[in-house]
């Protein structure tokens, strides 16, 4: 069965964000026991930011289009959240 965007998932993950000590941005996934750590250059990090940004809005429209939905609160989401 494959997986996508919309399919829906148990499995939790943590996510954390920073620059590194060498100058690039890592986004570091944590499940269970598997590490994945992600390095990107700053402009590359601007680019996937501004592509999270994007598809934001995008959910916001939605959400505003389905009147009755209720927002899930912030960090609740599948799939982890910024640990911070």
């Amino acid at each position: 069965m494959s997986k996508g965007i919309n399919t829906e998932s148990d499995i939790s993950a943590e996510l954390q964000l920073g620059p590194t000590d060498q100058g690039m941005v890592r986004l570091f996934v944590t499940v269970g026991e598997l590490e994945i750590p992600m390095d990107f250059t700053p402009e590359e990090a601007r680019e996937i930011a501004e592509e999270l940004r994007a598809a934001a809005e995008q959910a916001d429209a939605m959400q505003k289009q389905k009147p009755g939905r209720r927002k899930k609160k912030p960090g609740n989401a599948k799939g982890g959240g910024n640990p911070r």
